[in-house]
């Protein structure tokens, strides 16, 4: 059944009531099972399962992946094959969608502990407890639930913005339950197959997966005398510097400095090559540029300068140069200039983002005298009048508890943090893009300008506006399909509670698990954290803002000075010939930023993915051909699998390296 939808002269001339009688009376569909037992704990499930693959890639790459489409997949395939066996009728039309809602919301909720918590554990040397951060990140995602329904129906019931990630997500629940069902079964399988080679790889390069199996089950240490399991490198290059250093063989250097000390690494890892895919060969590469610059060109003109150099840590200790020590002392300065510069620049591009937020229709136009025909089915105004205030207040309390911001910083910043969220809720509407990162180093600038003294002031209120904006714009886009398949608001609004609720408790442990160390008292510390494994890019670029509020750009070395100097009018040539050729300059400065705080070896890694599914993709053109329906058509679950088979065994063999 074709999805319908309003003209644009509809659009434009009708009044909200007269469009929400035509949805009432041609799109709602009132008696279909959308919020159920099964959709609700299928999403709590797989929202919790993808988050956390999620949080593993975002402390990786500094990317936040959407698990819209992936989950509505899985969701279909599922209850597709369990009807065909017999043990359960077929999933709705609106319990798919409604489970996808439930599990994109669990990994949205997830983006703080990849950016803002880590930069503010990195800065300030205080692992808060568990409980306090669990507590935290659901506080500031209510509020961004509780804001996004009364702008739901200003953006949606309204202007009928287009939200296109949404409306895409909507267009193939359509395709697959009133389309060809079987195309969905066939990229279920073929993600499903693509994940058991991921996981299959992963796992043989994985050193915990290796004992377990060697030692555990085979008991080889007993038998065959092992002493260390045998497992694939991952870092494929291990294999030759071992032969080059028994052999006195050549050890690749640049201006005397070894390739790994410069992070320029040879890795095996299918997460990202999928990641990559994902990107698109435009952002991939630029990513790439950035980290060629930084560390074949950069990084070794510099440490030649002395700019770069190994220090004394604090406990007397010689910290020897490493990849993280240039991003640190030297490199984050121009790449953390060069991703505000560019994304503020293209922020500002976009004007209509900022004054199309704020227009109102007036006279008949806007209903307001109109009866409300769906005031039994939106979710009352009254909850979120009420609703915003008090859980605000709630989360700026605990901001001040856990945190040590002061209550009255907290409070100042919620004004400014509703602006950037309607803003941002705008940008998604017309682009299906989320500018958090830079709308929050506006909030960032502004606390910091308050209190230079205590770095947690700048970090957790600006960690507000990328949760609480994140969180209201991308529970409009899920709401999205479900307006245009005829769900009911209210039953989405409490799904996108219970998926935030998911990913908090899924991945707050997981974290803590993964990235923090107990010492012999007992006391819980981020040493460590940032690694070649886990790179946490996005806590590297709030720390580097942080690290500017509070030590001032005199503290910095004149070299860092100029490349910021440099990288700032680079953002805006590049983000300007962007906008002058409409996107087909190809590249993106944020991107480019990005690539130096990021592993060189990840960035040529997703370089790598991009280049792949680019070739595939011209050489399967033709439609219909069973290369297109993989490579093209497939493009995403095949990306999905390899994301999440990788993902999910790289967490496991972590997990287990902890427990043996």
């Amino acid at each position: 059944m074709a999805i319908q939808h309003l003209t644009d002269e509809q659009i434009a001339t009708w009044t909200r009531a007269q469009k929400d009688e035509w949805w009432f009376k041609n799109v709602y569909r009132q008696d279909m099972p959308q919020l159920t037992l099964r959709s609700g704990l299928t999403g709590f499930l797989l929202g919790g399962v993808l988050s956390s693959t999620g949080l593993y890639i975002g402390a990786k790459t500094g990317i936040s992946l959407g698990v819209g489409l992936t989950s509505v997949i899985l969701a279909f395939a599922l209850f597709r094959a369990l009807h065909a066996s017999g043990l359960g009728r077929d999933y709705s039309i609106l319990e798919n969608n409604c489970t996808q809602s439930i599990a994109t919301a669990s990994g949205y909720v997830t983006t703080a502990l990849i950016s803002s918590l880590p930069a503010y554990m990195l800065v300030t040397g205080h692992v808060p407890l568990g409980w306090q951060i669990a507590v935290w990140m659901f506080l500031i995602s209510l509020v961004g639930v509780l804001l996004a329904f009364p702008l739901k129906r200003r953006f949606i019931n309204e202007d009928q913005a287009p939200f296109p990630e949404g409306r895409a997500c909507g267009v193939v629940l359509d395709s697959l339950y009133h389309g060809e069902g079987d195309e969905g079964v066939f990229k279920a399988k073929l993600l499903g197959w693509v994940a058991g080679g991921a996981a299959l790889l992963q796992g043989i390069c994985g050193e915990g997966w290796m004992k377990l199996v060697q030692f555990k089950l085979l008991a080889m240490d007993k038998w065959a005398g092992l002493t260390e399991p045998w497992h694939l490198h991952d870092r494929i290059d291990d294999y030759y510097y071992a032969w080059a250093v028994k052999a006195h063989g050549f050890i690749p250097t640049i201006l005397g400095t070894d390739f790994r000390t410069l992070g320029l690494r040879l890795v095996l890892d299918a997460a990202l090559i999928g990641t990559g895919g994902l990107m698109g060969l435009a952002v991939a590469a630029s990513c790439f540029l950035g980290a060629f610059i930084n560390f074949v060109v950069l990084a070794p003109m510099i440490i030649q300068l002395g700019d770069i150099a190994p220090r004394m840590g604090p406990d007397g200790v010689l910290i020897p140069l490493s990849r993280t020590e240039i991003v640190n002392q030297w490199s984050l300065w121009w790449g953390v200039t060069m991703m505000v510069v560019g994304a503020l620049v293209s922020l500002l591009a976009k004007p209509e983002i900022f004054t199309s937020a704020f227009k109102r229709k007036t006279g008949a136009a806007s209903g307001a005298a109109e009866v409300d025909l769906l005031k039994n089915i939106e979710v009352p105004l009254w909850i979120s009048w009420i609703g915003v205030p008090i859980v605000s207040l709630l989360a700026c309390w605990a901001t001040h508890a856990f945190f040590g911001v002061p209550l009255w910083l907290t409070i100042v910043s919620l004004p400014l943090i509703f602006v950037l969220t309607v803003i941002c809720t705008n940008s998604m509407a017309l682009t299906s893009w989320t500018p958090t990162g830079s709308l929050s180093k506006i909030t960032q600038f502004t606390m910091g300008a308050l209190d230079r003294s205590n770095p947690g002031s700048n970090l957790l209120p600006a960690g507000m506006t990328a949760e609480i904006a994140s969180n209201a714009a991308n529970l409009l886009s899920d709401i999205k399909p479900g307006y245009m398949l005829g769900g009911k608001p209210r039953h989405q609004a409490i799904g996108h509670v219970i998926g935030n609720l998911a990913g908090v408790l899924v991945c707050v442990p997981l974290f803590f698990l993964l990235f923090t160390k107990t010492d012999a008292n007992g006391v819980v510390s981020a040493a460590g954290m940032v690694s070649d494994q886990f790179g946490f890019p996005a806590a590297l670029q709030w720390k580097g803002v942080a690290d500017i509020i509070a030590k001032g750009l005199k503290s910095l070395p004149a070299s860092a000075l100029i490349s910021m100097g440099v990288a700032a009018a680079a953002a805006v040539a590049i983000e300007v010939a962007r906008i002058v050729t409409k996107g087909r300059s190809g590249l993106s400065a944020v991107a480019i930023g990005l690539g130096v705080t990021l592993p060189p070896q990840a960035t040529f890694m997703m370089f790598v993915g991009a280049l792949m599914f680019w070739f595939m993709s011209r050489v399967h053109k033709v439609p219909g051909t069973r290369g297109h329906r993989i490579w093209v058509e497939g493009m995403e679950p095949v990306c999905a699998g390899l994301i999440s088979g990788a993902a999910l065994m790289g967490i496991g063999d972590a997990i287990i390296n902890v427990l043996i």
